[in-house]
């Protein structure tokens, strides 16, 4: 009798991740708003800056570092989205619209937390490269040890990203 009231509770506790579900989805949203302000705002200042013609200093390098930051934030959304579908179909119950759909199902397939770590993984590599991209693309190289520099970290990002996707591939 204790044994199944203690086994019913602690299988009722997994829905104690609806919490970490619920703000996770609250996060994304919040970051897909901050970034679809943040490209609404370059988008005016560069209406702006061609409606005036005004050109200021590094303006094209100022567009794409605020452009890109923005895809940042929609990729750390996407973690975040991942993250609570995962959550919730690993503990909760599948979605059930999801399975209704047929390219929904590669997207949402998650059947362990290692599949839920490798989708999430994948994606933050991609963050880190983007944040990468956007400081390279705001540096300023004047030696050619820089120049050498840049071209190997490049290769070494290209690598990388060839290595991590064939992870999952057999």
């Amino acid at each position: 009798m204790f044994e199944k009231v203690f086994e019913g509770g602690l299988w009722g506790s997994r829905f104690i991740v609806i919490l970490a579900v619920f703000f996770g989805l609250i996060g994304a949203i919040a970051l897909f708003a901050v970034a679809s302000v943040d490209v609404y705002n370059v988008s005016a200042y560069i209406i702006d800056t061609y409606a005036n013609h005004h050109h200021p200093a590094k303006f094209h390098e100022m567009v794409v570092g605020e452009i890109i930051g923005a895809v940042d934030l929609y990729l750390i959304g996407v973690v975040m989205l991942l993250f609570s579908f995962g959550l919730y179909e690993l503990f909760i119950s599948e979605i059930d619209p999801a399975r209704e759909e047929e390219n929904a199902n590669k997207i949402l397939s998650i059947h362990s937390l290692d599949q839920l770590k490798d989708k999430i993984s994948k994606v933050i590599v991609m963050v880190l490269v983007v944040g990468f991209f956007k400081k390279v693309g705001l540096a300023e190289f004047t030696t050619p040890l820089e120049l050498l520099y840049l071209a190997l970290s490049i290769t070494a990002v290209s690598v990388g990203l060839y290595f991590l996707s064939k992870v999952g591939h057999h």
